[in-house]
This record gives C-alpha cells, sequence and structure tokens, in this order.
C-alpha cells in the first residue's frame, strides 16, 4: 500500500458514517449490530465481503439485504456488480435507509458507493471519490478498484458487454481464476462466444475464413485489436474466445481449424502472446495471417493478407 492509501485501521468497535440522506457507509461492526441498525433505521444492507452477515441480521423480517462475495483484492470483478449493487442502493434510500458495508468500510463498500454516486450525479472518479471522502474519511479503494470506476464511467456508467476495454478485463478477471484451477470456471462460461461457422439467421458480413477450407472461423466483431502509433494492428488476429477452439479445460494449445484440422494458430489463458508489433496480448487467442483470408460477403470480395 503506498503512502498516500496508508490508513490507520485501528476502527472503533462500531464505524458508521452518513454519505447522503439515507445512504451509509460503514464497517461490519455497524452492519452486525442490531442498536445501531435500530439508531440509523436501516432497512437494506449490502454486503461486500468474503462471508455473508450473521444469521440473528438476516433474519430481522424488517431488513432487506444483498450479499457481494468478494475479497479486497485489486484483480477481483467488483465492476460487474456495480449496475445491480446500484439499483438495490437506490431501492433501500427510497423506501428506507441503506447500509453498504465491506470489513473496514474502506475500499469494497466505498468502491460501491463511489460507484452509485458516479452515476446518479454523473461525475468523475475523482469528484465522486472526494465527495464521498469528505462525509467518511477512510475511504480508500484498491488500485484495481480505481481503475474498474473508472472504466465504469468510460462506459456510461453502466456495463456494456460490447465495450472493448470491458471484455479485455473480464478475460483478465478470468484468466486469473484459470491461472489457479487450470480450468475455465463455469461462471465464466459466458465469454466464450457462438461460433460464427455454424449456420445463422443473420450472419455478419465480414469474417475471416480457413485459407485451406474455406470454413468461416470468426467474425470482424470477434476481433480484440490493440493499437500501436494510433493504428489497428492486423499483424495477428486477435479474438474472443470462441466455441470450436476448445479452450476451456486447458491453459494453452494451438487452434486447429474444426473443418479440415489445419493449424490457424494458438491461444495462451495465462502468458499470452507477444504480437509482431511488440505488443503484449494477455490472455490470447488469435489466428496467424497467413493461415486465414477475410471476405466481405456483402462486396463479395475476398482478401487474402
Amino acid at each position: 500500500m503506498d503512502a498516500l492509501h496508508r490508513i490507520d485501521c485501528s476502527l472503533s468497535p462500531i464505524s458508521i458514517d452518513q454519505i447522503e440522506p439515507n445512504l451509509f457507509l460503514g464497517s461490519l461492526s455497524a452492519a452486525k449490530d442490531v442498536d445501531t441498525l435500530a439508531r440509523y433505521k436501516i432497512t437494506h444492507i449490502l454486503t461486500i465481503d468474503t462471508c455473508p452477515l450473521p444469521r440473528k441480521i438476516l433474519e430481522l423480517k424488517h431488513i432487506t439485504t444483498k450479499y457481494i462475495q468478494l475479497s479486497d483484492q485489486p484483480k477481483e470483478d467488483l465492476l460487474s456488480h456495480f449496475d445491480d449493487a446500484g439499483a438495490f442502493i437506490l431501492e433501500g434510500v427510497t423506501k428506507g435507509a441503506v447500509l453498504v458495508h465491506c470489513y473496514f468500510g474502506v475500499s469494497r463498500s466505498a468502491s460501491v458507493v463511489i460507484a452509485y454516486v458516479m452515476k446518479k450525479y454523473e461525475l468523475s472518479y475523482k469528484e465522486a471519490f472526494e465527495k464521498v471522502k469528505a462525509k467518511r474519511g477512510l475511504v480508500y479503494p484498491n488500485h484495481g478498484f480505481v481503475s474498474q470506476l473508472h472504466l465504469y464511467k468510460e462506459m456510461g456508467y453502466k456495463i456494456d458487454p460490447n465495450n472493448m476495454k470491458y471484455k479485455l478485463f473480464r478475460l483478465n478477471v478470468a484468466a486469473n481464476h484459470v491461472k489457479k484451477v487450470k480450468i475455465l470456471p463455469q461462471n465464466f462460461m459466458d465469454l466464450i462466444k457462438f461460433d460464427p461457422g455454424l449456420t445463422q439467421t443473420q450472419p455478419e458480413p465480414n469474417v475471416y475464413r480457413c485459407k485451406k477450407c474455406r470454413r468461416v472461423l470468426a467474425s470482424e466483431s470477434n476481433l480484440m485489436t490493440h493499437k500501436v502509433g494510433g493504428e489497428v494492428c492486423t499483424k495477428t488476429y486477435f479474438l474472443e474466445p470462441l466455441a470450436w477452439m476448445n479452450v476451456t479445460q486447458t491453459t494453452q494449445d494451438k487452434l486447429y481449424c474444426p473443418k479440415c484440422n489445419s493449424k490457424v494458430g494458438s491461444f495462451s489463458w495465462i502468458m499470452g502472446c507477444l504480437c509482431p508489433c511488440g505488443v503484449q496480448v494477455a490472455p490470447a487467442f488469435y489466428l496467424t495471417p497467413s493461415k486465414v483470408d477475410f471476405t466481405n460477403v456483402v462486396k463479395n470480395v475476398e482478401m487474402t493478407f
């Protein structure tokens, strides 16, 4: 933790602060204390922690709870929870009062409240951070959550699954899990996209075909591009993971055309790939340009690179 984020965590037994009307940010100690909840008339509790609240709190009939299981690590995916958490907070402040907490009320829960404030007032991360910190001095999201908050603003304060940076973010989160368990966990299977070579009602016009058998391997929308000198690099075709690649049960391997079995590329969840342009891409799922052709079906033109 750098000097800017070095704080005194010798919290009092009960730590809770009002950020704005009906919205409170605090620690686990506050969320577990029945008297504190009654004093602040809490009707909703949002928990972002590795363990849920004790049963004595969860069974309180006048309190609605939501639990997000998450540790305070920079590589954790808090971003994907911002929309649902924000909706829960909005419901809480509308119907009563909501307490958002983690263990200390410093990083995880603070990040969620900052995301809510950013969206509500259309603020930048820095503006929302200062607004929340003015009400609770113990507010210091870890650097990973800060990056996620910046991306949240860039996406227009909502999750945009088609945003290139968001796609890369989720792939990196998945890769971190693959590194630990050597397979892709079930909750990341949505990252494996539909095989564009299968029959579709409305196929995309621009596709990449196997040079040998002409089988469609990828659509243009599957590209994960990066830039060099302001220009999109085309030295290697990096893609989203596709169903035909069979990338869920191993960390790396070659990619073979599912029709003719010709080698067309490679993938690596952990090591990634050094593009000929010099950019390191990880995780990486890529087609070798010399093994594929780009086809524009609308113009009925095939371009071979």
